[in-house]
């Protein structure tokens, strides 16, 4: 079997003979095409290895790296010196220290191309533009920028700090625009923002992020995943029913394939909302895993890696998130804070959640109407819900402790019951005060999905919906919450609670071989209890 790759860099395919998923197609396209684009995605989802792929293309051809590839008999660019750039690599806290960071491979790029008699500078955009200023009129260069947000993100909490990188990086891509030096420019990142001259009025670069044509070109199509990766999907079903893979069918390959994208699939960066990505990281991990650890386990890897970038975790220092926006499957914001984000510092939240990958489109992009956003598939939204987590509750309280991860799905109601409240007990309460039923039942709701239960909320049937219910291999679980904050309104309330479930049936529907355990629940919100304070098992485990 081939390795799964572990580099950015389109050379380690060839000599560790790593797989490499063919995107070929879409990079000649794009070189065609276009003269200067840029492209948006969230972390680790293969911007960096797309960029790399075009340098070596440009610097060094399609031999020996491309063969069998679909490119290979079709590149026929001339070779010109690619100037690479990633400010991952630079300084996010020091602007003069950015600044000489980003110098000195401008300098040593002119050396190894024998560009000489340029004026020096320590400022990126003079020195660039001098640069240019003295090459042979005959010379034109590749310049790829990766993760050109990088300083910005880091600073979105320190305006005047975000402010001077800001206009660095504005009078930088000033010094670039409509350089005839420039054959072609690819520019990364995770966000698009317009206070960066990049994206002003009058740009020469293309903005791809939601283009149909290359809406695939970063991240796995599932035919890609089932072509490429087959011998691993193979070996996790050989150990998942016992068989040789030999004996693995077709029909088997498609189940696998359709629970893997539940967990991984639907990412969407199309405008017309038609093809849709897997996470290439989250793919990548699951099928090693299935080969380091001979076993299957769908496991939640986004928030190990993207998971809390810098750009979220400093926003969320300043800002509070909508969680009842965040729990329903779409949030609709408007077309202009969708397509012209201008700055970091005032950027619409949801926008934010959808560059850095914990939202992503749910509906076509149309010129003057709103945008659909939701969760892509319940890997992200276990990371999302984790997230949230770390903000609303404390999570070194022991509610959050790894003994009481099967309680729900095993224990009895009393077991449950007092894990609820330990979650409840541990929330920063003057900032999230639970102070109605909706309230409660989002806070729950957050736990639950951070943990990465399998919970449909508000679950419709014939005759209503249950508030929660919490689904395992053997065991479903329903919860009917009630709110009150007078002590004689407790008994009362259970009651309603009780007949609701009785009455309308929650948690019957497709309910299949599993147990049905269902719960009505008081939450008393008296500042001197704060908790679920009267509860009756309606059904039994």
């Amino acid at each position: 079997m081939k390795l799964i790759a572990q580099s950015e860099n389109i050379e380690d395919f060839l000599d560790s003979n790593y797989i490499y998923v063919d995107k070929t197609e879409y990079i000649y396209n794009l070189t065609k095409n276009y003269k200067r684009v840029f492209f948006s995605r969230p972390r680790r989802f293969g911007k960096s290895l797309t960029l790399n792929t075009i340098g070596t293309l440009f610097e060094k051809g399609v031999e020996p790296y491309f063969k069998g590839t679909w490119i290979y008999d079709k590149w026929d660019q001339d070779k010109y010196p690619v100037l690479h750039l990633s400010f991952l690599e630079y300084s996010t806290t020091d602007l003069e220290a950015f600044k000489k960071s980003l110098c000195q491979p401008l300098r040593d790029f002119a050396r190894l191309n024998g560009i000489t008699g340029y004026t020096d500078d320590n400022e990126p955009n003079n020195l660039i533009r001098n640069i240019f200023t003295v090459m042979p009129d005959e010379m034109q260069i590749v310049l790829l920028i990766d993760e050109y947000d990088c300083q910005l993100t880091a600073n979105i909490n320190n305006p005047p700090l975000y402010d001077e990188f800001r206009n660095c990086l504005r009078d930088f891509y000033a010094a670039l625009k409509g350089k005839k030096q420039i054959k072609f420019l690819a520019v990364t990142g995770v966000t698009r923002l317009k206070d960066v001259s990049i994206f002003s009025v009058g740009s020469d670069i293309n903005d791809l992020s939601y283009d149909h044509a290359f809406s695939q070109m970063i991240g796995f199509t599932r035919e890609e995943i089932q072509k490429f990766y087959i011998d691993y999907i193979k070996l996790g079903i050989s150990y998942e029913k016992h068989i040789d893979t030999d004996s693995v069918s077709p029909t088997d390959v498609e189940e696998f394939l359709e629970r893997m994208a539940e967990q991984y699939d639907s990412y969407c960066f199309d405008e017309f909302y038609e093809n849709k990505v897997f996470s290439t990281y989250s793919v990548n991990k699951f099928l090693q895993a299935i080969f380091q650890k001979q076993r299957v386990v769908f496991g939640d890897y986004w928030y190990d890696v993207g998971g809390l970038p810098s750009i979220l975790m400093n926003y969320m220092e300043s800002h509070n998130l909508n969680i009842e926006k965040l729990l329903t499957s779409e949030i609709a914001i408007p077309y202009n804070d969708f397509v012209n984000p201008t700055s970091l510092i005032d950027i619409n939240e949801n926008v934010l959640m959808c560059q850095t990958g914990y939202l992503t489109l749910k509906s076509e992009i149309v010129s003057g109407y709103g945008v659909t956003l939701g969760p892509a598939n319940r890997e992200v939204r276990t990371a999302l819900f984790l997230l949230l987590s770390l903000k609303i509750f404390d999570t070194t309280a022991p509610a959050f402790g790894l003994t009481n991860r099967y309680v729900i799905e095993k224990g009895n109601v009393d077991e449950i019951i007092n894990l609820f409240n330990q979650v409840l007990a541990a929330l920063s309460y003057d900032k999230y005060p639970v102070n109605d039923e909706s309230v409660l039942r989002s806070l729950l709701q957050v736990y639950l999905l951070g943990k990465g239960h399998d919970v449909r909320i508000e679950q419709h049937n014939s005759k209503g919906r249950s508030d929660i219910i919490v689904n395992f291999p053997k065991r479903r679980v329903v919860l009917e919450l009630k709110y009150t904050d007078k002590a004689s309104e407790e008994q009362k309330k259970l009651a309603d609670a009780e007949k609701q479930i009785i009455e309308k049936g929650y948690g019957l529907e497709n309910l299949g071989d599993r147990d049905l355990l269902q719960i009505a629940c008081v939450f008393n919100g008296d500042k001197s209890k704060r908790q679920i304070s009267m509860y009756k098992s309606v059904g039994s485990a």
